[in-house]
């Protein structure tokens, strides 16, 4: 009798197997395999170095030119060029280039280009974004992209889970990222070390799919394999709006087999920002002093939707940032910064004074469009605050909401969205 959790289903489905257990090594089929700019041209000359020739399915391989475009210098070009001559040799039809593209993890489920129960596939840490939709995705080497692209498989070993059960309803100004700061900064960044984390629970009617988005985006930062959400009518209805294919639903066995299981009720959940250098260094407002910024970026595969700038900008309507700071916003793709224009949000940012970015991943990695010098400090949407990630190796990088980072590009220190709203 099974006993498989959502991502066991789903990696037995694609390795053709009856079941799956935690530790076995598969050879799983992928519905989506997905590179950029930094990691496809490796994976490109591993291809070529295995033999080359045509790729599994033209259709099921995506490249997307996000992290260091429009192409900040010659290096950056060459990445392009190089993944650009690629896609026209192999007939890639998902190639994202400058004016189309987007940040990857936002891009392919507006795209719909991932569906519940797919397994994907990607060069980048931050694939697992899509187990949001009820899919199985994680970040592989720019090898296992290489062999992915040639035969459409890709080599795993089954993870073990945690049961993440949800419960209540988050209170005013909580977002996905307070939810899964919280969690982090509960379990810690090795916490589900190469495991899956299954959420599920009445909670998950309370939570967007943006902030599904989100959560599942960072469980990479708690080690975690993969993470993924039951899917629900809000996945469903995301997923027909955005024209994907036939999503395939599956739920986890009643007997599923976890590590653990943790309870979490969303009203007990605070804003929280993480302190550098881990994201597991959590912190709320009864624990904030008076940390001054010089920066804050609003953005990233974490929180460049539209709900995301629709959130800041209400926040920042009618203000101004502060003296002294610099605020960035970068919608997550062309299609986010047509609406938020549309919106009137481009506006508010504009007259607040703040600078908005075409799409981008720009300073999240460190990349340009807004590094930081030594002994610099920036509030930012992004998810990792690593030693040096956004700049200097001496500046810092505190990861919160797009509510509490708006709120602190009017103050100028890491403040409480309630410091600049009336109640």
């Amino acid at each position: 009798m099974s006993k498989m959790t959502m991502t066991q289903k789903i990696i037995a489905a694609h390795a053709g197997l009856e079941e799956v257990h935690a530790g076995e090594l598969v050879l799983a089929q992928a519905d989506m395999v997905l590179g950029n700019d930094i990691t496809a041209p490796i994976a490109i000359q591993e291809f070529e170095k295995i033999g080359g020739g045509k790729v599994f399915d033209r259709d099921k391989i995506s490249l997307v030119m996000d992290h260091f475009t429009p192409n900040k210098d010659i290096k950056a070009a060459n990445q392009c060029k190089a993944c650009r001559e690629f896609a026209r040799d192999k007939g890639i039809k998902n190639y994202f280039d400058c004016g189309e593209a987007g940040v990857e993890h936002a891009l392919l489920p507006e795209k719909g280009l991932v569906t519940a129960g797919d397994l994907v596939i990607g060069a980048d840490s931050h694939t697992c974004t899509y187990g949001a939709l009820g899919a199985f995705s994680t970040g592989v080497g720019s090898t296992d992209m290489a062999f992915g692209m040639a035969t459409g498989k890709v080599w795993l070993k089954v993870p073990s889970a945690i049961k993440i059960r949800l419960t209540g309803v988050p209170g005013k100004w909580v977002s996905g990222k307070d939810v899964i700061l919280h969690i982090i900064g509960t379990i810690g960044v090795d916490g589900a070390l190469y495991k899956s984390m299954e959420f599920c629970g009445e909670g998950l009617k309370a939570l967007s799919v943006g902030d599904r988005l989100c959560m599942a985006n960072m469980a990479v930062e708690a080690g975690a394999k993969n993470g993924i959400f039951e899917t629900d009518r809000k996945t469903l209805e995301f997923l027909q709006d955005a024209g994907a294919r036939d999503p395939k639903t599956c739920t986890a066995d009643p007997d599923a087999e976890y590590d653990q299981a943790i309870d979490i009720d969303l009203s007990g959940i605070a804003p929280t920002v993480a302190f550098p250098h881990l994201p597991e260094n959590t912190r709320t407002f009864d624990q904030i002093g008076d940390v001054r910024i010089d920066q804050v970026v609003i953005g990233s595969c974490t929180n460049g939707r539209l709900e995301d700038m629709k959130a800041a900008a209400e926040i920042l309507k009618g203000k101004k940032v502060a003296e002294g700071v610099r605020l960035i916003v970068i919608p997550a793709t062309q299609k986010i910064y047509l609406q938020a224009m549309e919106a009137g949000f481009i506006k508010t940012f504009i007259e607040a004074g703040a600078v908005v970015s075409t799409p981008t991943c720009g300073p999240c990695l460190g990349g340009y469009m807004g590094i930081l010098a030594k002994g610099e400090r920036a509030v930012a949407t992004t998810n990792r605050n690593f030693v040096g990630r956004m700049g200097d190796p001496g500046s810092e990088v505190y990861l919160a909401s797009p509510q509490v980072a708006a709120a602190s590009a009017v103050t100028g220190k890491i403040s409480h969205p309630r410091e600049v709203m009336p109640v």
